[in-house]
């Protein structure tokens, strides 16, 4: 087709396109959470319906970054770290400033989430949003087929 490039000449995702990437799970963990309060909460309580949530947002996260890597297309494992690391921060970010500022909740009350000694299982979030994206370019890595759809 003229004027048309190259798939295999287009730039992989940069920093603006891995930051649009990570929105959806947004979403994702908004739908989770929903999905424990009206399902979960009530037969399981409130720390084993979390527990459960956590381990819920773990796999369709997951399977979200499975599916968005071959369309960032990253040229390194350093480089899918770096998104990683961008993801961790963003994911942090809104976790305190949306919780905060917008849900009400305390300082306290967002730091508790974190104590893993107390059963809560939310510092795996983050963690897993920080490891998943070089795990799964070390898996899936060449890509094949269209460079990224995220530029």
């Amino acid at each position: 087709m003229p004027g048309a490039t190259p798939a295999s000449s287009r730039r992989p995702a940069g920093l603006a396109g891995w930051a649009i990437a990570w929105l959806p799970m947004v979403f994702i963990a908004i739908a989770n959470g929903g999905a424990r309060e009206a399902w979960l909460q009530a037969p399981l309580g409130e720390m084993a319906a979390h527990q459960a949530s956590t381990l819920s947002a773990i796999a369709l996260f997951g399977a979200y970054i499975w599916w968005v890597m071959p369309r960032l297309r990253p040229a390194s494992t350093g480089q899918a770290a770096t998104i990683g690391g961008l993801w961790l921060l963003m994911t942090l970010a809104f976790e305190f400033l949306f919780g905060h500022f917008v849900a009400g909740q305390s300082w306290a009350a967002l730091l508790a989430n974190y104590d893993l000694t107390a059963g809560r299982l939310w510092p795996l979030i983050p963690l897993w949003v920080a490891i998943a994206p070089p795990l799964f370019h070390r898996m899936r890595s060449p890509y094949s087929g269209k460079s990224s759809k995220l530029e």
